[in-house]
């Protein structure tokens, strides 16, 4: 009789279940590292946009478009995404649910 949670392949006593899921796991690990790393360049990539944005609605500003303080509000949101995403995950709640980028 086999021990619960193995399996038997023909007539051979097979390994335990749990020595299957080692390698699945060590393959998820590496897929969020990937993610996290994704991620960390799309958030630079983001910051720098957002700077770009803000600085292009100053000079808006400063040559009178009023459409200028638009440019900055919306440089703010694009290079505050990453902090603003985190800040409404810890409020919910869902701070197990989120990939940290690695810097």
């Amino acid at each position: 009789m086999l021990p619960l949670g193995s399996f038997q392949v023909g007539l051979k006593k097979a390994l335990p279940l749990s020595a299957y899921a080692r390698p699945f796991v060590a393959q998820i690990q590496q897929l969020k590292d990937g993610f996290g790393l994704a991620l960390t360049v799309l958030f630079m990539f983001g910051f720098i946009w957002g700077i770009v944005k803000i600085w292009s609605g100053a000079n808006a500003i400063a040559k009178g478009d009023p459409d200028g303080k638009a440019g900055i509000v919306a440089g703010v949101i694009i290079a505050a995404a990453a902090s603003i995403m985190a800040a409404l995950f810890a409020i919910f709640g869902l701070e197990d649910a989120v990939i940290k980028p690695r810097f």
